[in-house]
């Protein structure tokens, strides 16, 4: 049969589909498409504001007892842009739309959609719960343990992933590979990385997870709970230690304990704290403490001074990166770029949440016929609480 030319929207789809199956983490979570970015005389800046879940307190008693409702929400920057530059002519345009990915937009997708999962995948920092366990290979019971913490913090139980990186897959397939059962609704989607369904999680594998430094904060840390801590403060005051915090590092203090989200009651489990900002005894942290009314996260047994702080992890130590999370925990948005006017072959299209624009222009000093794929996107992590990190081997 004979080729047919090619359009820029049938290229435009094949280079948007292709991207889309190589998203294993982006394609598991919320994806929100706007598209008023790029709208003539309506634009709104770059930033969406994401309401979250409001929250209140239960009453006990014929009394009635008026809460204001107290709406929260969260930015999200759609500012990032990325690409792949390439070049192809009128010729590679008349081969088949099959021949055109394989020489062509295959590569390129690889590329752009490898830089786009790394640059999200960083959002694992910002998760406070984990499971740690330095120096030793990933099990199902700790995958277990994982579930275990997604269900006290009530994360629905479906749209589950557990992202493994390649070491930890090896270790769960060596394991445990005959507990996988056969997903047809995944494979239906052909997307990369899926290995199986277990536990009600999808498991999928990365080789785009970063491993976690953790920082130098030694173990001598600790915290006087009636004065470090302070309701509705998102810094936590230690002492008597030695070395700094890095980013993403998480610790508990003794005695002050998570409570359940819904009846506040004490569930008798260390409240984990991620850090957000490096620091030495002013610790930064998320989520921030608060010890009463309808968003309170814990509780404070017998405050007072000298209580241990333990930092996950070994000091300055390297471990991998796992996730497990509700796809609700993180969100990637993506918004459109304008179309310019004046040039050889230019298309955007829309796909599962995904905004992508190529453009193509003729360079008469050259006589070239370069060509731009772009991305314009954004990420956020909304409920951090639906998410556990894994560290391991």
């Amino acid at each position: 049969m004979a080729n047919s030319i090619l359009t820029p929207t049938a290229v435009t789809r094949e280079a948007l589909r292709i991207l889309h199956q190589k998203l294993s983490f982006v394609g598991s979570i919320n994806r929100q498409y706007d598209d008023s970015f790029a709208k003539t005389g309506g634009k709104i800046g770059d930033t969406l504001r994401i309401r979250l879940p409001n929250e209140y307190v239960v009453r006990t008693g014929r009394v009635l007892n008026v809460e204001d409702t107290q709406e929260t929400s969260v930015s999200l920057q759609v500012a990032t842009q990325r690409g792949v530059d390439t070049q192809f002519n009128s010729a590679d345009l008349t081969l088949s739309i099959d021949d055109f990915s394989k020489r062509i937009l295959e590569p390129a997708m690889s590329v752009l959609a490898a830089s786009i999962e790394a640059d999200a995948l960083t959002m694992y920092r910002d998760v406070n719960q984990a499971v740690w366990n330095s120096g030793s290979a990933l099990t199902l019971a700790r995958v277990a343990q994982a579930r275990t913490i997604l269900q006290n913090s009530l994360a629905p139980l479906s749209d589950r992933t557990a992202l493994l990186n390649t070491l930890d897959m090896q270790d769960i397939i060596t394991s445990g590979s005959t507990l996988f059962n056969p997903n047809p609704e995944i494979s239906k989607q052909y997307k990369e990385g899926f290995v199986g369904r277990q536990g009600g999680f999808d498991y999928m594998e990365s080789t785009l997870l970063p491993n976690n430094t953790r920082g130098a904060a030694n173990a001598s840390y600790v915290c006087n709970t009636s004065t470090g801590i302070t309701s509705g403060t998102a810094t936590i005051t230690l002492s008597a230690g030695s070395g700094s915090s890095a980013v993403g590092d998480i610790f508990t203090v003794d005695g002050v304990f998570r409570v359940h989200p819904e009846t506040k009651l004490s569930t008798g489990i260390l409240q984990q704290f991620v850090v957000t900002a490096a620091g030495t005894t002013a610790q930064a942290v998320s989520p921030t403490p608060i010890t009463s009314g309808p968003r309170q996260n814990v509780t404070i047994v017998s405050p007072g001074a000298s209580k241990a702080v333990i930092f996950l992890g070994t000091a300055s130590g390297e471990d991998v990166t796992s996730l497990l999370y509700h796809k609700d925990a993180f969100t990637f948005a993506t918004a459109d770029l304008i179309m310019p006017k004046g040039v050889d072959f230019a298309a955007r299209e829309v796909f599962d949440g995904i905004s992508m624009r190529i453009v193509r222009a003729y360079d008469i000093n050259n006589d070239n016929l370069p060509c731009r794929i772009d991305v314009l996107y954004g990420y956020k992590t909304l409920r951090a609480s639906q998410a556990v990190r894994l560290h391991h081997n």
